[in-house]
């Protein structure tokens, strides 16, 4: 699944226009259903659980890449990198203390 960022990440100003937020809105209440509805479709906690961290994974994966474009092309960005480090490095301790192989 495409994050916001990178479906717009060459119309950036379109993301102020009311309809696109409307729309952003949508897609996240649409997000939940569907892990809401995993959730009952399994009745399994660690499958959601799993889902979602591989999601944050991936989306973490796509934000380093963007940064490494944005440096690559001489674009200003902000630094993730520090941040995206701790957040994969949290996720792969716990798992790893949980016993959840991703």
């Amino acid at each position: 699944m495409k994050s916001v960022r990178e479906i717009f990440r060459n119309k950036e100003y379109l993301l102020d226009e009311p309809e696109v937020m409307k729309l952003i809105d949508y897609c996240e209440e649409l997000q939940d259903d569907i892990v809401e509805f995993k959730f009952q479709k399994t009745d399994n906690k660690e499958l959601a659980l799993l889902d979602m961290i591989k999601e944050v994974i991936k989306g973490c994966d796509a934000i380093e890449k963007e940064q490494m474009e944005h440096e690559r092309y001489g674009y200003d960005a902000p630094n993730y990198q520090e941040t995206i480090a701790n957040l994969k490095s949290y996720i792969y301790r716990r798992c790893r203390d949980e016993k959840i192989w991703l």
